[in-house]
């Protein structure tokens, strides 16, 4: 939980605060961090929701349009295939 820090780490950091601070000060400032830290992880969860929320609907949006790489069209025909599609067939535009 705490990385590297070990037990005589922590100790000297408690020690110091409480001489920096003073043991009335102490209690409060630990909930006033509790409260700062519960309320940073409670906006991560929800940006975190909010952007897989995005996500899923950019999916599902994008799986409603075709995709144009998947779409086969017709290739376009140069005027001297169309006529001569044109007479094979016995058709001609007026």
């Amino acid at each position: 939980m705490f990385g590297s820090l070990g037990a005589p780490e922590l100790i000297f950091i408690l020690v110091l605060a409480l001489i920096i601070f003073g043991p009335r000060k102490l209690p409060e400032i630990g909930r006033t961090l509790g409260r700062a830290m519960g309320e940073f992880r409670r906006a991560t969860t929800d940006f975190k929701r909010a952007v897989d929320t995005e996500l899923t609907l950019d999916e599902v949006r994008g799986e409603a349009k075709p995709k144009p790489e998947l779409v086969e069209t017709a290739p376009e025909q140069s005027p001297e295939h169309a006529s001569q599609a044109e007479t094979e067939t016995g058709s001609s535009k007026d």
